[in-house]
């Protein structure tokens, strides 16, 4: 039997469950979300207020593969890297990515097209390294906040990423079906499969109300 929380999220009532140390938003296993990079062009990597959040064990691990990613840089980012370093430390403490002109990050590279892609995935898919990229950037739109004891994993909503719910919706597929892989690489396969057998029962109760 899975424990059942309520909190506030997005100025309404939302329903978490607990799965060992984590709260998981309803709105996680509820919604549907598929990135829609045709309509988006990678413009998370561009727009808001900070760069990417790092944990402190991705800092030495993107230092140190740095070198393999140099041919899939911009200039700019190389110069930014070279001067002030590939992070910094935001107004709450935290690490985050550097930026380039106070907008992408220092990481994004961009296509004929006009699309934003990251070099450290680029490098990931060529073989070069074995970090696809920050965590944070992999799990989004999931964002984690500590509670306690308890870490909340919550589906935030971004305007940016509006296209991604609406081809979500259109494909049936639950964000926390799309991340799927982030989310094992966080948690693990167990707590993923603890997951699955709530969307499953959450579900099933919803269609018997029905």
């Amino acid at each position: 039997m899975h424990t059942v929380y309520f909190a506030i999220e997005a100025k309404k009532l939302n329903t978490m469950f607990q799965v060992n140390d984590t709260l998981i938003s309803e709105n996680l296993l509820e919604e549907f979300f598929v990135c829609d990079l045709v309509s988006c062009k990678g413009i998370c990597c561009v727009e808001g207020d900070a760069g990417a959040p790092l944990e402190k064990d991705e800092l030495k691990i993107i230092k140190d593969i740095l070198p393999e990613i140099q041919e899939f840089l911009p200039e700019n980012s190389k110069k930014i890297i070279r001067e002030k370093g590939f992070y910094y430390t935001d107004e709450d403490g935290d690490c985050v990515t550097s930026l380039v002109n106070e907008r992408e990050c220092v990481f994004a590279f961009f296509e004929e097209d006009g699309t934003c892609k990251c070099s450290l995935e680029k490098a990931y898919y060529q073989g070069k390294t074995d970090f696809c990229k920050p965590i944070s950037c992999h799990l989004y739109p999931v964002r984690l906040q500590k509670i306690n004891d308890y870490t909340a994993v919550n589906l935030h909503h971004w305007k940016v990423c509006e296209c991604a719910f609406v081809l979500g919706k259109k494909l049936k597929i639950p964000a926390y079906r799309f991340l799927k892989v982030p989310l094992i690489r966080r948690f693990g396969e167990k707590w993923y499969k603890e997951v699955e057998l709530i969307a499953d029962l959450l579900k099933e109760t919803r269609e018997r109300n029905d």
